[in-house]
């Protein structure tokens, strides 16, 4: 949570953001996909994260190839490919943010020493950079589409987010 914080109070123009799979189908099913492109100059994901999307991308999500593919095949011996090979392509890519939110996906991220977010942080993000007026009603929306998360990540962000 402390990165979460340190990454919310920073300026972001000069990282790359890496997305996995599961924000984009998040924020596509409530319709809020926009929500990203509206907070971040660059995003990237790969080809494996498309097609888990089941749709086209937006023009401003760039597929990137991963150069490692060794690294993905390591590492889809934990994770399913679109994890796999957003972490390889944050592992490439310097400056890089990656969005991820499973927990196991998370926690090998988190062992390169990756810097990551995950939805509900990119909701938060949004609220205090004004592209939304409530965490709290977007959240609630991701809870009808069975987003799951912990109540104390919830009270967490809704406290940042200055919603209770």
């Amino acid at each position: 949570m402390e990165k979460l914080l340190r990454i919310c109070k920073r300026e972001l123009a000069n990282n790359i953001i890496i997305s996995g799979t599961s924000c984009l189908i998040a924020l596509d099913r409530i319709g809020h996909l926009e929500i990203l492109h509206k907070l971040f100059f660059t995003i990237a994901t790969t080809s494996e994260v498309q097609k888990e999307f089941e749709k086209p991308l937006p023009s401003w999500i760039s597929l990137k190839p991963v150069e490692n593919n060794e690294k993905i095949k390591e590492l889809e011996l934990m994770l399913d490919k679109g994890e796999a090979s957003a972490i390889s392509l944050a592992l490439e890519t310097p400056n890089s943010i990656l969005i991820i939110d499973e927990k196991k996906g998370r926690s090998v991220a988190k062992n390169f020493n990756l810097e990551i977010i995950g939805t509900l942080g990119i909701i938060l993000l949004a609220k205090q950079r004004g592209i939304i007026p409530s965490a709290k009603e977007v959240i609630t929306m991701l809870a009808d589409q069975n987003f799951r998360f912990s109540d104390s990540m919830l009270n967490t962000i809704l406290k940042e987010a200055n919603e209770i």
